[in-house]
């Protein structure tokens, strides 16, 4: 028998989570997952079963995720040398077709597999998949040559859109493609970012291996507008895994996107806390902190 205190507890928190069910029905969020948030294969279980939580309860999530991780073990693994310039991985033809074969042949595949085990819910694209996501080449700051890196030109919506009308759940690895056929390694932060714009999002997720923006002391940042951000990046307070998925937020929030999050995907439920409940967990990104409350 469950004691009147656990029934009790179990009835606030589904009061505390249907009016974010009802504000988010029928939006679309774009879930970026990083290669380390997903390194374990109990936080890809855990991840899937909240996404299809969302999905199920009428929300359209659309994930974008990288593998820089595992992408470095098998260069390891192939004795390929590895080389990072502007915090971009050098990518020659022969770097490309690895990048190609982790992202979109394991990585994908895998995200894929374990949201399928709750039913036929999900599909796996690149951007190479009809044209999804074209791209331009990328130079170092320096002019130097990155190889075949590139930043996201164009996205084709209407693709995700048509997968979300069939209640599929996109998910997206970060390769694109130019007018010749050739395949670009794009930064995922940056394809998210884009992502979100392009559907004209609700909300952007980053899904890290840490808390979310820490401040300079080391507290948790629960709460950020754009203007803060700008000040933390020209300040140097910011990492350089971070800068790109603060800067993708800020593109995100001036195109439309409603919110942008930076959350621990390492911690159980972590996606659900952010989106559910009153409290949030990680760090929440708006255009003006004065015009918005937690959400």
């Amino acid at each position: 028998m469950k004691g009147k205190g656990e029934i009790s507890l179990k009835a606030r928190v589904l009061t505390e989570v249907l009016p974010y069910i009802k504000a988010h029905r029928g939006r679309t969020v774009v879930i970026k997952c990083g290669g380390n948030a997903m390194e374990s294969d109990e936080v890809r279980e855990k991840f899937a079963s909240d996404v299809v939580l969302m999905r199920l309860v009428g929300i359209n999530p659309v994930i974008v995720h990288g593998g820089g991780p595992q992408i470095t073990r098998y260069m390891e693994m192939m004795s390929k040398d590895i080389s990072f310039v502007d915090g971009h991985r050098v990518t020659d033809s022969e770097t490309m077709e690895i990048v190609k074969m982790v992202l979109v042949g394991k990585v994908n595949k895998e995200i894929v597999s374990v949201i399928n085990r709750h039913g036929t819910l999900s599909m796996g694209l690149s951007g190479v998949d009809g044209n999804l996501m074209t791209a331009r080449k990328r130079l170092a700051e320096s002019g130097a040559d990155l190889g075949w890196v590139g930043d996201v030109e164009s996205i084709n919506a209407p693709i995700i859109e048509e997968l979300l009308n069939h209640e599929l759940i996109p998910v997206i690895a970060s390769v694109g493609t130019d007018a010749e056929g050739n395949s670009y390694n794009i930064n995922a932060d940056a394809v998210a970012g884009e992502m979100a714009s392009a559907l004209g999002a609700e909300k952007i997720i980053y899904m890290t291996d840490i808390t979310g923006i820490m401040s300079p002391s080391g507290e948790l940042i629960s709460r950020l507008d754009v203007e803060g951000c700008r000040w933390m990046i020209e300040a140097g307070e910011l990492s350089e895994g971070m800068i790109p998925k603060v800067e993708s937020c800020i593109k995100a929030l001036e195109s439309g996107v409603n919110r942008a999050h930076v959350i621990d995907g390492t911690t159980e439920h972590s996606l659900l806390l952010e989106i559910f409940t009153d409290d949030g967990v990680g760090t929440m990104i708006v255009s003006d902190l004065e015009l918005v409350g937690k959400g």
